[in-house]
């Protein structure tokens, strides 16, 4: 990494949409910013490890303690070092997580070490998950919390229906992280 470039730490969470985090981690890598990717274990049920390392040029963390050679074996310094943290798809669960402060695998615990103004959430899901009352209420805090977040878009969705819980495109969320995180 040389001086100017910026580190985007990208967060994989269990969802249909995570393929779309594909374009995105290869878009932020041919425009010269530094990625790291966190994958959650049903994350990999939808897009392999493989194909984030091949896009970001990067090593693919997945379980907090993969690498006993490192200083650092839970990956904290991923969060502490990242000028901004991605969460995408952001499920209900990783909302959830994050809003009261669980931290159980490496995703949230990278999360819960981050500061809020680093985090950009990319919420995906279905519509009747979007709209639940207790979703609503964990969105409602990290927004009190001043965390950020990109949607989520209204349209098709993997369970066949049209409605609010469709990730937001790739395009738009890099607008978003560029408007957040410039290269100098």
């Amino acid at each position: 990494m040389n001086s100017t470039q910026r580190k985007i730490l990208v967060c994989v969470c269990g969802g249909i949409a995570a393929y779309k985090v594909c374009q995105v981690v290869s878009q932020l890598a041919q425009q010269q910013y530094s990625v790291d990717v966190a994958m959650t274990a049903e994350s990999l049920k939808f897009v392999g490890a493989l194909t984030f390392e091949a896009l970001s040029g990067h090593a693919v963390h997945t379980d907090m303690f993969d690498n006993p050679d490192s200083q650092d074996p839970q990956h904290i310094q991923l969060a502490q070092q990242a000028d901004l943290i991605v969460v995408a798809p952001a499920t209900a669960n990783m909302i959830g997580k994050i809003a009261h402060g669980l931290a159980d695998d490496l995703v949230s615990t990278l999360l819960l070490a981050a500061e809020p103004e680093k985090l950009l959430l990319v919420p995906a899901m279905n519509e009747q998950m979007w709209n639940n009352p207790a979703v609503q209420a964990n969105v409602a805090l990290l927004r009190s919390r001043h965390i950020a977040m990109i949607g989520p878009e209204s349209g098709w969705q993997a369970c066949r229906t049209i409605g609010v819980g469709r990730m937001s495109e790739p395009d738009a969320i890099i607008q978003m992280i560029k408007a957040r995180v410039a290269i100098p």
